[in-house]
């Protein structure tokens, strides 16, 4: 008996430690299932432009809508390279859904012309966020039409300045186009964000400038600059008075249509579960109407386009731009 009643005394101790330590590897097991769930923490967003533009503001305006369907982003601005910069860092960070960004068809332009290393199949495509028709921008008291501005720029031979958010994108590309249908050269002057190219152009820095009507349409109902044309084929609804290079008998379309748009995108290699999760979040967002609202006081186009119907669509617009951009800056270093 008493040697049982010892047995029994030492179990006591042994069963409770267990017990213990069976409660710390239940917990061990939830706490990591519920750190494996995507996402556990914020999404890094990289938009790669400065605060501001329109991409930037894009981002911030989905922010709320996103954290509504389960995806709370961190908007982190890595401005330069017309947009490469901020790409590669997303190319090069770990695919688990936490760093993704915002890609542009300006980066297109660079990799179609081999300005950078990226390559298209170093993402995988989340969600199309924008197409953005592109304007010819002056100030207030500059030229009255798209006309006269032509007719400015052959009066000043390479001289008139042009702002662009970057280099050897599409709005330099339409910038060269306009000089091409005035005959003449001009000066490039390239920014690393939409924002600062509306402020330079507001405060008489330069002549024009090729933007978004999303990047300008503060400083348009202000009253301190206007647009004088519309490089689409057709006048948008939110400026319904102005003309198209099209009407105005300017082709800046000789080499095929380009498109201007924004998109997101994670690593390559993601984890399908994880991409799943990141598009149904962005799709709801896009598609949620406080975002259409947004979209259509800015002059954006929105669509639902998504997954590998997006990889697809980048694709063929990066096909589009290895034609487009190497005509129109063929020779220019």
């Amino acid at each position: 008996m008493k040697h049982s009643l010892a047995l029994a005394r030492g179990f006591a101790p042994a069963m409770a430690l267990g017990a213990t330590l069976g409660a710390v590897l239940l917990a061990s097991v939830g706490s990591a299932n519920a750190q494996d769930k995507f996402p556990s923490r914020e999404v890094r967003l990289i938009v790669p432009w400065n605060a501001g533009g329109s991409n930037d503001i894009a981002a911030r305006v989905l922010a709320p809508i996103l954290a509504e369907n389960g995806v709370r982003i961190i908007v982190d601005n890595v401005p330069g390279g017309t947009g490469t910069i901020g790409m590669g860092r997303v190319a090069g960070s770990n695919p688990d859904g936490y760093t993704i960004g915002m890609g542009t068809s300006s980066t297109l332009s660079m990799i179609a012309q081999n300005k950078t290393p990226l390559r298209n199949d170093q993402f995988t495509g989340i969600a199309r966020v924008s197409s953005d028709p592109l304007m010819l921008l002056v100030k207030t008291d500059g030229a009255k039409d798209v006309d006269a501005f032509v007719a400015q720029m052959k009066a000043n031979p390479g001289k008139i300045t042009i702002g662009t958010p970057g280099s050897y994108n599409i709005n330099h590309i339409f910038a060269t186009m306009t000089a091409k249908a005035a005959g003449v050269d001009y000066v490039n002057v390239p920014y690393p964000g939409g924002a600062k190219v509306i402020t330079d152009l507001a405060g008489g820095q330069i002549d024009a400038a090729v933007l978004k009507p999303s990047e300008s349409i503060a400083q348009i109902k202000a009253g301190q600059v206007k647009p004088i044309a519309i490089f689409d084929n057709q006048r948008l609804s939110v400026f319904p008075d102005v003309p198209t290079m099209k009407e105005k008998g300017y082709d800046v379309f000789p080499y095929g249509p380009v498109v201007q748009m924004a998109y997101i995108v994670a690593p390559a290699k993601i984890p399908p579960e994880v991409r799943k999760t990141l598009v149904e979040a962005f799709r709801k967002s896009i598609q949620d109407p406080r975002f259409k609202t947004f979209a259509a006081e800015n002059g954006v186009l929105v669509d639902d386009l998504t997954g590998d119907a997006l990889d697809a669509e980048v694709n063929a617009v990066q096909k589009s731009l290895n034609a487009v951009a190497t005509q129109v800056f063929k020779g220019a270093e």
